[in-house]
């Protein structure tokens, strides 16, 4: 699948092929910048069906920064967290897609606006934890079988693959079991996707072998991207070194800015260690999809697509 981006021949399994390509940054902290609450469960998913534009906007402020790829809103967006908040199940599939065409028409601007470089859009697919939006994500180990989050997690997807994004962006990954799971349940969906972890030092989130944890992909044909997300920025280096040395695949690296989060208090403490020159190293190491994650907005994704293109 290739971008409806005019002037973007390529996929985005051959962009990377071919060279590097930037990713956007955090959507909830360019929405909340905008001014924008956040404060609920369904987190950015809630715009959706409040203030579409607003996601729009965000995509639109990443790609005229230098990103090539937007993230969609779609991370917390599942049919339990909707239907917690009186959500039908129709109007759910509707949300997802309206996630991908956001980004979409975000593209088309960026187009209008002088932007001539390729644009694609990775559809989020978020972990369990993040539909129980208690930090779950980050400790992972829910209780539940393999097979029951394929179960979950299958649904969504087929939403997703549905409305025709580029890629499917399999994110926050806390542990291999969960992997197996989406491993699973891309499968037969015919949209490629990359496979992203949390990742604390050289494990898991949940304290599994990282290795190992690469290793699932290897040989799953629709993975075009291994790597780490909403990690720590000094955990990159050694993460993507392994990711490449064990799948052979281009690796994906968008570490949050280096501040904590605390899940109770639902904010952010302490300062930001993400520069713009550390994501030179990561591609020396095999990074191909770069960008940031929370707490890295446009200007960071500036400097790092300067930083690249230098």
């Amino acid at each position: 699948m290739t971008s409806n981006t005019p002037g973007a021949p390529l996929g985005l399994a051959e962009a990377l092929a071919a060279g590097t390509v930037v990713l956007d940054g955090g959507m909830s902290n360019q929405l909340e910048s905008a001014g924008h609450d956040l404060g609920d469960e369904l987190w950015s998913a809630r715009l959706l069906a409040e203030r579409p534009e607003a996601i729009t906007e965000a995509h639109l402020a990443y790609f005229l920064a230098g990103a090539g790829v937007a993230i969609t809103s779609s991370y917390q967006a599942t049919f339990e967290g909707f239907a917690k908040y009186g959500i039908s199940h129709d109007r759910a599939v509707e949300l997802l897609r309206l996630s991908v065409a956001s980004a979409r028409v975000a593209a088309a601007r960026a187009a209008a606006r002088g932007v001539t470089r390729p644009l694609w859009v990775a559809a989020s697919v978020g972990p369990y934890g993040a539909m129980l939006a208690d930090g779950s994500e980050y400790r992972g180990r829910y209780g539940l079988t393999v097979d029951e989050l394929e179960r979950f997690h299958r649904p969504r997807m087929e939403a997703l693959a549905a409305a025709g994004p580029d890629v499917l962006a399999l994110e926050t990954v806390p542990d291999a079991d969960e992997a197996t799971a989406l491993l699973r349940a891309v499968r037969g969906l015919g949209v490629p996707a990359w496979l992203s972890y949390t990742v604390a030092g050289d494990r898991t989130r949940a304290g599994g072998p990282l290795e190992e944890a690469f290793a699932l992909a290897t040989d799953v044909d629709e993975v075009i991207a291994v790597g780490v997300n909403c990690c720590a920025p000094q955990d990159v280096d050694a993460a993507v070194a392994l990711a490449a040395r064990v799948t052979g695949k281009p690796v994906v690296a968008y570490p949050n800015s280096g501040e904590a989060w605390d899940a109770r208090a639902r904010a952010w403490s302490g300062g930001s260690t993400f520069t713009p020159e550390q994501v030179l190293g990561w591609r020396g190491s095999g990074a191909r999809l770069i960008g940031g994650c929370c707490r890295v907005g446009p200007e960071a994704i500036r400097s790092v697509a300067r930083t690249l293109a230098g």
